[in-house]
């Protein structure tokens, strides 16, 4: 039985007291595709900062996420710029793509312990996006960019940080992400860790592993539904 096969079992969770959950593309389905938007408008902010052409800024823009964990990242380190300013103009986004998910909303309020947002983006975005899916009120808190001091996953540091900061017992906690090397070092802590994947799409699910250059050790679970994977977990789901 493969990893995208497993059901979980509460036994499989019944330790975890510190639920952590990254946001786009984790809280909400792949294929609403927000993060497209946030794309676009970084694009054109590298555009206007170089005075770049679309593409060579887009070019530039993958390139400075691939080296450096985050676009924004890489623009502090090679142009000093102000990471408030592009976080405000990354995040200027149209959110009515996001509708109320009241089963995953009961689903997260169901887990025992406490439940956490840990995104590269900002705490107004992590709020807008999960006060659009009415899930908002569920999570204690929220561990954003800002927090992370602009270092993003999947940097060590960054985890510690939060670690630190929010006080979780690693070897106690469960990370719920859609980037396969965004769990690497939460597995390393302890944590158990979940890949989440587009629905029904097994290609670009075989793309997901892909991603894990053949290395499946780092991740738990896989699954393409968080609101019935989370009720297998309590119990509560089908």
């Amino acid at each position: 039985m493969t990893k995208i096969d497993r059901t979980p079992e509460k036994a499989d969770f019944e330790h975890v007291t510190d639920w952590v959950f990254d946001l786009d593309n984790t809280l909400y389905p792949h294929h609403i595709n927000l993060f497209a938007q946030i794309d676009k408008n970084m694009t054109a902010y590298v555009a206007a900062l170089l005075q770049m052409e679309r593409e060579e800024a887009r070019k530039l823009q993958k390139q400075y996420y691939l080296d450096h964990g985050t676009t924004l990242q890489g623009l502090m380190i090679h142009h000093g710029i102000d990471p408030n300013d592009f976080l405000e103009k990354a995040h200027a986004i149209d959110y009515s793509a996001l509708t109320p998910q009241p089963e995953l909303g009961e689903a997260i309020k169901a887990l025992p312990g406490r439940k956490f947002i840990f995104t590269n983006g900002s705490v107004k975005h992590a709020e807008m996006t999960a006060g659009a899916l009415g899930i908002l009120e569920h999570f204690d808190d929220i561990f954003d960019i800002v927090a992370a001091d602009y270092v993003p996953k999947p940097a060590q540091a960054t985890y510690d940080k939060f670690a630190a900061l929010k006080r979780v017992e690693t070897n106690k906690a469960a990370m719920f992400e859609d980037l396969p090397r965004n769990l690497t070092v939460p597995k390393a802590l302890g944590m158990q860790t979940v890949l989440l994947v587009p629905r029904n799409l097994e290609e670009t699910v075989v793309e997901w592993w892909e991603k894990t250059s053949g290395d499946e050790d780092h991740i738990d679970f896989v699954t393409d539904d968080l609101a019935a994977f989370l009720g297998k977990v309590t119990g509560s789901g089908g």
